[in-house]
């Protein structure tokens, strides 16, 4: 895991929250949506089917603890999962909330509008509560 290194672009659109046994954990900074983003700790990963076999179970898990941390906010009626990679090739996965009413329901996220950033508070009491799950 030494060698792990997160995509610029990552890096650029989200928030570090917390490395989890597999991923780090990230938010992207769109006030929004409630929006992670998993990227498993280990180089040269640009499918779910390039991890081992244990990190793909890992992963998964992963992926249902960021969905349930996400399901108890009260804006949210649904989870949308995706490992999109179009432009970022860096294995991750997109684990966001989406309700009636989001500026882009019922329709995809990607490509819709420009991100609109937390304010400071906001964006702690995000990463806290995620950092709790």
């Amino acid at each position: 895991m030494s060698d792990f290194a997160l995509h610029p672009r990552l890096a650029a659109d989200t928030v570090f929250v917390s490395d989890w046994p597999l991923c780090r954990v990230l938010l992207m900074d769109d006030v929004r949506y409630p929006w992670l983003i998993l990227v498993p700790r280990r180089s040269g990963l640009v499918e779910i089917m390039d991890l081992a076999e244990p990190d793909r179970i890992r992963l998964v898990e992963e992926v249902a603890r960021a969905s349930l941390g996400l399901r108890g906010l009260p804006q949210v009626a649904k989870i949308n999962v995706g490992a999109l990679g179009n432009l970022v090739p860096q294995l991750h996965v997109h684990v966001l909330g989406r309700h009636p009413g989001d500026p882009a329901w019922p329709g995809p996220v990607w490509g819709h509008s420009p991100a609109v950033a937390y304010e400071a508070a906001a964006r702690t009491a995000m990463i806290d509560r995620v950092r709790s799950l």
